[in-house]
């Protein structure tokens, strides 16, 4: 007897068996079981997921007679009496599959169709199944429209498709239409591990979570892959002969180079690439591992509970301590990084280089600070700066504030009133003369990114601090000390107290409190001139460099708006022809 492959001989043959489709088994089988039928169903999802099993099921739903011959239409077909093992064994005849991807024409669709002016001969229906229904021309759906509509009682129609963007919408409005949906890899390695059991072929569990990752939602394409790797393997599914099968990149490797981004280690970052190209490992593979493994790092930081060690998993006591080492917003960066990389591989000579950018395009954002061997004082650093200005550094673009002296602060900072901005009017068409731009509208000012939305009337607490907090931050800004998020976190803290050589500081969110960030900022303050050693806690800000940022560029937005509206060129333009400030327009210079 010759050899039958998985993926047919595990084809499921009733409801019961169909594994990832609930949806779609719980809602045929209530149609059928209260025989509330439609005359056209519609199947989509991609290769490998069911829609042709369904089909056929269902056909059998509709037809099957029972062991003993008196049976009805049921959603359990019994799979032993005549129309069921014809329609199993693709003789049925009452029961016809059409390709339309070799039978596209006008003319194969209207053969079909002439068949249904037929009764059936053996079944209780006629099923026309058509396959890859969208790549049927644009004549031949409308050859079909009319019958599709409203098809003779004993006649139902089964369309699937892999693209149903291209299926016309007259065709679709005629269908009830049901989306496959892909199988998660933990469905398709339950599914691997049972059919293996029955072919009593001993797996190791890491080898069929490869083939049900590599399936990418497929079941057909799981089993086809796990008869290759019977074969390959001479019988046993092994880890090691699997990933050489597959050509797929050794996790170790991924965990390597997501260890040595997280430390900043550049150097290892270049030696395990270099190790990739040693092995012939591709490129595109170990990007693709490290996305997946980098989604499991970001649930497990953003939900703990979710990522808490799995015994049966070998490698989630990795990502959970990986998800510990790298910071979360430095997770979805280096995804996104990882994402487009991929794209970049084929534009470069040598992907393995262009491998290399990609990764070390995350420590060009982290953007460590300039280590010095020690620390020059503040007049050496000033004679400096005059004599040279230090260039900018080659970095992700990132907004920098203009550099404002130190603000005095009362202890009670008094509150602005904002006027109520004009109503939005637009000028009139038939103004007899133009009217020139205002003088002092520019462009708009950038604000600090991830500002509070703070108005003018903020108060500004802690002033003796603040002002000594505000003055640290903008000369750390204006000599490039910070960058990233370290600049964020002075930025956006408030500086509670300073005792000796501590300094306590606050910010409002978690994000912001870390280890990294903080250790950066500590060395950034070295370099000034003010070796301290940081305390950072969460908790509400109310005095920040940020929030005095804000507020300055409220009063100079309010100071500008005043000018214009002051201004005697724009009040006899609004006296004479009915002009108006248009809100939003004025920025201060």
């Amino acid at each position: 007897m010759s050899y039958i492959v998985l993926a047919r001989k595990y084809r499921p043959k009733n409801f019961a068996e169909m594994v990832g489709q609930g949806h779609v088994v719980q809602a045929l089988g209530n149609a059928l079981t209260t025989q509330r039928l439609h005359h056209a169903y519609l199947f989509t999802g991609t290769r490998g997921v069911g829609k042709t099993t369904v089909s056929r099921i269902l056909a059998k739903s509709l037809n099957c007679v029972g062991p003993d011959g008196s049976g009805g239409i049921t959603a359990t077909p019994c799979g032993v009496c005549q129309a069921c093992t014809d329609i199993d064994s693709g003789r049925f005849v009452d029961y016809t599959e059409l390709d339309a991807a070799s039978n596209r024409g006008v003319d194969e669709v209207q053969a079909l169709l002439e068949q249904a002016v037929y009764k059936p001969v053996q079944g209780r229906f006629k099923v026309f199944m058509i396959d890859e229904v969208h790549m049927l021309t644009n004549t031949a759906f409308n050859a079909m429209l009319k019958t599709l509509e409203e098809p003779p009682e004993y006649l139902k129609f089964v369309l699937a498709t892999t693209d149903p963007q291209k299926v016309p919408v007259t065709v679709l409005s005629r269908c009830l239409q049901f989306n496959l949906r892909p199988m998660a890899p933990e469905t398709v390695l339950e599914h691997l591990t049972q059919v293996l059991q029955a072919e009593q072929v001993s797996a190791e569990a890491q080898a069929l979570r490869l083939i049900a990752r590599a399936a990418r939602g497929s079941m057909r394409d799981a089993l086809s892959l796990t008869d290759q790797a019977i074969a390959f393997g001479g019988g046993q599914l092994a880890e090691a002969t699997v990933r050489q099968m597959l050509g797929a990149v050794d996790r170790s490797h991924v965990f390597a180079l997501i260890d040595a981004l997280a430390r900043a280690d550049g150097a290892t970052v270049v030696q395990t690439v270099d190790a990739l190209r040693f092995n012939g490992l591709s490129a595109a593979s170990t990007l693709e591992e490290m996305t997946g493994v980098l989604q499991r790092m970001a649930v497990a930081q953003t939900v703990p509970s979710l990522g808490t060690a799995d015994s049966s998993d070998p490698e989630a006591q990795a990502v959970a301590r990986l998800a510990q080492a790298l910071p979360a917003d430095e997770t979805q960066l280096l995804y996104s990084l990882c994402l487009h990389g991929r794209g970049e591989l084929g534009l470069a000579p040598d992907e393995y280089a262009a491998l290399t950018m990609v990764l070390l395009r995350l420590l060009a954002f982290k953007q460590p600070v300039r280590q010095v061997a020690a620390a020059p004082s503040p007049a050496a650093v000033e004679k400096k700066s005059l004599i040279r200005p230090p260039e900018p550094e080659q970095a992700a673009p990132v907004y920098r504030p203009p550099v404002a002296p130190p603000v005095p602060v009362v202890a009670a900072a008094p509150t602005v009133t904002v006027p109520p901005p004009p109503p939005p009017v637009v000028v009139p068409e038939t103004a007899p003369v133009p009217v020139p731009a205002p003088p002092m509208v520019s462009e708009p000012e950038p604000m600090p990114a991830a500002l509070p939305a703070l108005g003018p009337d903020t108060a500004l607490a802690d002033a003796s601090e603040g002002d000594f907090w505000f003055g640290t931050v903008m000369d750390l800004v204006k000599r490039e000390l910070v960058a990233a998020l370290v600049r964020e976190l002075a930025l956006q803290s408030q500086l509670l107290r300073r005792e000796g050589g501590t300094w306590q500081l606050r910010v409002d969110r978690e994000t912001l409190n870390q280890a990294g960030a903080r250790d950066r900022l500590q060395t950034a303050l070295a370099a000034a001139g003010h070796a301290v050693t940081l305390q950072v806690s969460t908790g509400p800000v109310s005095d920040s460099a940020a929030r005095r940022l804000a507020a300055q560029a409220a009063a100079r937005q309010l100071e500008a708006e005043a000018a214009i509206a002051d201004d005697p060129f724009v009040q006899q333009m609004m006296r004479e022809f009915g002009g108006k400030i248009v809100p939003g327009s004025v920025r201060p210079l």
